[in-house]
């Protein structure tokens, strides 16, 4: 498949704004100290994030001004669903934002940690199942492709907000959530990797018989379906060599995962903060990388007939 940037910054955007969220909810409910003006700027970047994959998302629309119709859609879309999602969970994130600074103590305030991370999980399921729903796209069509949207936003999340915590001197909540940050990079690791290697071994249940109707037993094609570009040569197909995917796709590996998870551990072993710093910036390109790879792995079926040449 052939992804828009927009989308990428979107899914990453969102994700780690989610993770960030989660990660700080979680912590106050665990009742960790936290200064409350680090608090409120931490809440109030995860929103800015938030809105800022919203913004990404309407890059690619032809017609921005009917945006609005893909609520329309909700009984059967995913994509409908995330529309009402996301605008729902930053109301909601903003509301949590506004009950610290104003220090309301009500029922409310107490239950918006818990409704942030339920919201999070909710929109982290609608994102994913737009891509997971499609069976006829093998590579998504699997269970861990909603695994992971969850634990690579909030791997990437909880590393950001431990960079936030060490860079304010926040040493209980680094401290609280140095082990979680360095369990989720872990754990999304494992299960990206298996996705990997799970995409790796499948094969398109078509054929270029059935692509084309010839029944030959010996069928070589020797050009793509048209003579000359159009939407299904561009919009279904990266366009990049197999010698570029499998260079992105290790960089990713490398930069999401294996060398954060180093200076993780370097971090939890000599208790110093700035490994968590450099973690953060690694692990910024490498979610577009991941993402990318995520879309330009996927092998739509018309490919055989518009893309393949012998």
């Amino acid at each position: 498949m052939h992804p828009a940037f927009s989308i990428l910054f979107f899914t990453t955007l969102a994700g780690a704004a989610q993770g960030l969220l989660v990660a700080l909810a979680l912590a106050q409910i665990a009742g960790v100290a936290m200064d409350s003006s680090f608090l409120l700027q931490a809440i109030a970047l995860g929103l800015v994030l938030l809105v800022a994959g919203l913004a990404s998302s309407f890059l690619h629309l032809g017609h921005k001004m009917r945006a609005w119709r893909a609520v329309l859609m909700w009984r059967t879309s995913w994509m409908s669903r995330e529309v009402i999602v996301l605008p729902a969970y930053i109301a909601l994130a903003a509301l949590w934002w506004l009950s610290l600074y104003t220090g309301a103590d009500g029922a409310l305030a107490h239950a918006l940690p818990w409704l942030v991370v339920l919201g999070a999980l909710l929109l982290w399921y609608c994102t994913a199942m737009i891509y997971a729903c499609l069976r006829f796209i093998q590579e998504w069509a699997h269970w861990s492709t909603v695994a992971n949207f969850i634990l690579i936003g909030l791997a990437s999340g909880s590393v950001l907000a431990c960079a936030l915590a060490a860079s304010s001197g926040q040493a209980d909540l680094l401290d609280a959530l140095a082990p979680w940050a360095t369990a989720a990079t872990f754990v999304a690791a494992i299960v990206r990797w298996s996705s990997l290697h799970r995409n790796k071994s499948l094969r398109p249940a078509s054929t270029l018989q059935s692509a084309t109707g010839i029944q030959a037993k010996r069928l070589v094609q020797k050009s793509m379906g048209m003579s000359a570009g159009a939407f299904n040569t561009r919009e279904f197909f990266h366009g990049a060599s197999q010698f570029a995917l499998r260079n992105v796709r290790w960089a990713f590996i490398l930069g999401l995962f294996v060398l954060p998870l180093v200076l993780e551990l370097f971090a939890l072993r000599g208790g110093t903060a700035w490994p968590w710093a450099w973690a953060a910036l690694l692990q910024a390109p490498a979610l577009i990388a991941e993402r990318w790879v995520f879309f330009a792995q996927a092998k739509h079926p018309q490919n055989l007939y518009y893309q393949v040449v012998g």
